[in-house]
């Protein structure tokens, strides 16, 4: 089992997870965080530290599009260690559905 980053952090991105992840598995796009399958040693602290829900594990059922997403961007995106400013819309993102389609492929600044 791992961990994975859902649809529920695009345009979110509000990285209180990244800052107690013990292995930095994280990794930053543009508008959403991913988590490295292979590098998360399913020790789940991040899930609990994420107000939208946005993290679960790769058990949950319809879940394979979203690791999909992770294990891909996450080999391309930079690393990312340290919590950073959320965008300033945030907000208006919060609990909104079917973002998919507004996930960029761009990649953050890391760290």
């Amino acid at each position: 089992m791992t961990y994975i980053v859902t649809e529920n952090c695009i345009k979110c991105k509000l990285q209180d997870c990244i800052e107690v992840c013990p292995v930095d598995c994280f990794y930053e796009g543009e508008n959403m965080l991913v988590i490295h399958p292979d590098e998360c040693i399913d020790c789940g602290v991040c899930e609990p530290e994420c107000p939208i829900e946005a993290i679960l594990p790769d058990t949950e059922p319809g879940i394979e599009k979203w690791l999909e997403i992770n294990t891909k961007f996450a080999s391309v995106w930079p690393n990312i260690t340290r919590m950073g400013t959320p965008p300033a819309d945030h907000e208006e993102w919060k609990d909104k559905p079917n973002k998919l389609e507004l996930l960029s492929e761009n990649p953050g600044k890391g760290d």
